[in-house]
């Protein structure tokens, strides 16, 4: 993936601190000729991206373009993050961008911090939705960086499944917002293996039917298994609504028959 095509909401997952900044640096600068204003949110470690940006015109001619922002200050409050307030948050500081004459709002934010333990990674995760769904209509785009070797690939593919994109390899599927508060796009394979993760991910969108029924946008998920299928009923049934699964996946059509699933539908698409 090009620096250039990291608009949007991106996982990062690095294992080598410098590399990751190098490709911070070329995200920001990415951003700085689109005319928006960018930030970068250092983890634990620093960081000295924002020297790498020190020369770019735009920067030179206006102090406000480049913003390293401290952990504490673009997250407030705990280490715990709270996922309405943290949209809030980051809806404000992309007005802000846009009232000062900037195009939008570009963060890189290294989140290791915010999701060393279960109850931060359940905060942020949920976070991670809501942000993304803001996003797919407003000038704010972001990378989020996470630390692999500190985190392990077990906590990587959860965060990364809620993402829009990121590296391949680092999640067997993608559970995004859609373009309405009753839609999620699912891309990818869903089976056996992430059978929890995908039940997980499920429970962390803010999903809320239309009509009774929420929809799952799955034009790009090439498998789904029965387990997963079964996990999706449970879901649906839990908030007393339909599932619908639109996909070009001709074999979930004849597993839902199989299964039975009354508060699930699939479509099948072209």
């Amino acid at each position: 993936m090009s620096p250039v095509a990291a608009a949007g909401h991106v996982c990062w997952p690095y294992d080598d601190h410098p590399a990751f900044e190098a490709h911070a640096a070329a995200v920001l600068r990415a951003g700085l000729e689109a005319g928006e204003q960018v930030w970068y949110v250092p983890g634990d470690g620093g960081g000295a991206v924002a020297g790498l940006l020190t020369g770019h015109p735009r920067a030179v001619s206006r102090a406000d373009a480049v913003r390293v922002v401290p952990l504490a200050v673009a997250y407030p409050g705990d280490l715990t993050v709270d996922p309405a307030a943290q949209v809030t948050a980051y809806t404000a500081a992309t007005e802000d961008a846009l009232a000062a004459g900037f195009t939008g709002l570009r963060v890189v934010a290294d989140a290791t911090a915010f999701v060393r333990t279960e109850a931060q990674r359940d905060a942020f995760a949920r976070y991670e939705y809501a942000i993304g769904r803001y996003m797919r209509t407003a000038p704010m785009s972001a990378v989020c960086a996470y630390d692999r070797r500190e985190l392990g690939d077990q906590v990587i593919a959860e965060l990364a499944c809620v993402h829009e994109t990121g590296p391949a390899g680092d999640v067997m599927f993608r559970l995004h917002p859609g373009a309405t508060t009753a839609e999620v796009i699912l891309d990818g394979e869903v089976d056996l293996s992430v059978e929890e993760l995908f039940g997980r991910a499920l429970r962390r969108t803010d999903l809320r039917p239309a009509g009774g029924e929420v929809v799952l946008d799955a034009g790009g998920l090439k498998f789904i298994d029965h387990r997963s299928l079964l996990t999706l009923q449970r879901f649906a049934e839990a908030r007393r609504t339909t599932a619908v699964l639109r996909t070009r996946f001709a074999g979930a059509v004849h597993l839902a028959r199989l299964l039975d699933l009354p508060h699930v539908r699939v479509e099948v698409t072209r």
